[in-house]
């Protein structure tokens, strides 16, 4: 069959082939460029993706440095708090030929800036008085003796506890009375 025959075949049918032939071609644009839109959506979320994921190990990169940095410098503020009563030792220790009375107010001086210190700090006393339940949590019992008080409280404090935060630093070091 050749080229004029086929003409002749597609007039006899009414030009259906070439119908075919027009319909068919439109279908296949219709396809590539759907497939093109899906390759581009495609492209677009892998780099969506990849934008996402880097920023995403940034995020958890800097937060590890800035906890780093928070262990790092942490005691930062206590230690400056501490420097005062640090240059305040070294001021008594530098007059040799101040007196007893004169050591024992700087003493008391110093005691006061360390005490401050630790109370800007949130470092709260453990100092239970005589007849105050003893509390295993705060308090550690040296030992068990015999007194005209309630059992189980707190006869004499041997040294004092200390708290951070309402976490226990040091118990106290207790005397406790024995159960009857």
């Amino acid at each position: 069959m050749n080229a004029n025959d086929t003409s002749a075949a597609e007039a006899a049918n009414g030009g259906a082939g070439a119908a075919n032939a027009v319909q068919q071609e439109p279908s296949a644009p219709s396809a590539s460029s759907s497939q093109a839109d899906l390759e581009a959506r495609h492209a677009e979320l892998s780099d969506a993706y990849l934008r996402a994921k880097a920023e995403t190990e940034n995020t958890r990169r800097r937060a590890d440095e800035e906890v780093g940095k928070a262990r790092k410098f942490a005691i930062e503020s206590f230690a400056e708090s501490l420097l005062p009563v640090k240059d305040s030792l070294e001021a008594a220790i530098a007059l040799p030929e101040a007196s007893p009375e004169q050591i024992l107010a700087g003493v008391h001086a110093t005691l006061r800036q360390l005490a401050a210190a630790l109370e800007r700090h949130k470092v709260v006393e453990v100092n239970p008085a005589a007849g105050t339940r003893f509390d295993p949590h705060q308090h550690q019992a040296i030992s068990v003796v015999p007194a005209a008080q309630e059992p189980n409280t707190v006869v004499a404090v041997l040294q004092k506890g200390y708290l951070i935060a309402d976490r226990v630093l040091r118990p106290a070091l207790v005397t406790v009375s024995a159960p009857a």
